[in-house]
């Protein structure tokens, strides 16, 4: 075979790969995974996967989705990418980001929260002191749950390391995935900031009863870092309650975005703290953006503590940035998780 037959069949290659992953649709369904026991409350996971069925678009409560429910998923997925919502939030909130992944490959399990969702909050109102460690180990349970499924365990690419597996969260979201990744949290630096600097972050430190005495985690706890986790991707995370130490400790690929304008979690206290301690840290500044604009624009109005969650300050395009947002972090995976 000559050299320029050999660069030919190469690029014919590359040209069909990349012909192949654009083909994909966002295809859809719903499951349940397991508790940690056989008596605590299931949680609810939105799959979406590769699929080479047509989608239709699907109101699905406030959000739109467009998506092919039910259909057959592609025979092998590029990664598992666990998604997390923020404090009160849905399993459908990030859709658009989900579905960019998936056309390009990828089987993102986007959970609901038990205990911290739009439906409950009892998580943060009966055991606040259980909060920040509840949130990584139920994501991990729900890796636990897919990485075992017979419908999608021998789909999810493998390599010399095992599931290639990232995770991608918003806000206490992004916290979520942070622990995944090594970051430790600690009540007292949650108690402290809120002590000193309620008045320049106040819509953080009027949450969460952060005026209440939390008891120090059991020196015997766990670890919440979740070694399958590869790659992480936290947008506006509450970050303040992580330690410098052990964010300095973090060894999968971060990449942090962080809202400008945000007021809900102003960024030197929790994305600009989270960068400026990780070893490798991977900053992108969102101009213009208030802290829900890495959520789907719902259909209605939906309330919170920052007004309306589909507010957007003037000359912000978020149907834009979601798009962009979509591409940047499925090239991000694509790269960390090879």
């Amino acid at each position: 075979m000559t050299r320029l037959h050999h660069r030919f069949l190469t690029v014919l290659a590359s040209l069909l790969v990349t012909v192949q992953v654009q083909a994909f649709e966002a295809g859809w369904t719903q499951v349940q995974t397991p508790g940690a026991t056989p008596a605590d409350a299931r949680t609810t996971v939105a799959l979406f996967y590769p699929t080479l069925a047509a989608p239709r678009t699907i109101p699905m409560g406030p959000f739109t989705l467009d998506v092919a429910i039910g259909a057959r998923p592609v025979d092998q997925v590029k990664g598992l990418i666990l998604l997390s919502h923020g404090i009160g939030g849905s399993e459908l909130g990030h859709s658009a980001v989900a579905q960019a992944l998936a056309r390009h490959g990828y089987l993102v399990a986007a959970m609901r929260h038990p205990g911290d969702n739009w439906q409950e909050h009892t998580l943060i109102e009966r055991t606040p002191e259980r909060y920040f460690d509840e949130r990584p180990r139920q994501a991990s349970r729900v890796i636990d749950a897919i990485l075992a499924d017979p419908a999608w365990k021998d789909r999810i690419a493998t390599d010399s390391q095992g599931p290639r597996v990232g995770a991608l969260g918003h806000s206490a979201g992004g916290y979520t995935v942070l622990a995944l990744a090594g970051g430790q949290p600690d009540l007292a630096r949650l108690q402290q900031h809120c002590r000193a600097a309620a008045a320049q972050d106040p819509i953080f430190c009027s949450m969460g009863r952060a005026d209440r005495a939390l008891p120090p985690a059991p020196a015997d706890a766990p670890p919440l870092a979740d070694a399958r986790v590869r790659a992480v991707v936290a947008m506006a995370p509450a970050g303040v309650v992580l330690t410098a130490a052990s964010l300095a400790a973090v060894r999968p690929a971060t990449l942090v975005y962080v809202a400008e304008r945000d007021r809900f979690l102003v960024p030197r206290f929790h994305a600009g703290w989270v960068a400026a301690n990780l070893p490798a840290p991977n900053l992108r500044p969102v101009p213009n953006a208030w802290h829900f604009a890495f959520m789907d624009t719902p259909g209605v109005p939906i309330p919170s503590p920052d007004g309306d969650i589909a507010a957007d300050p003037p000359g912000f395009d978020r149907a834009g940035f979601l798009q962009q947002l979509g591409t940047e972090i499925t090239a991000f995976f694509d790269r960390t998780l090879r």
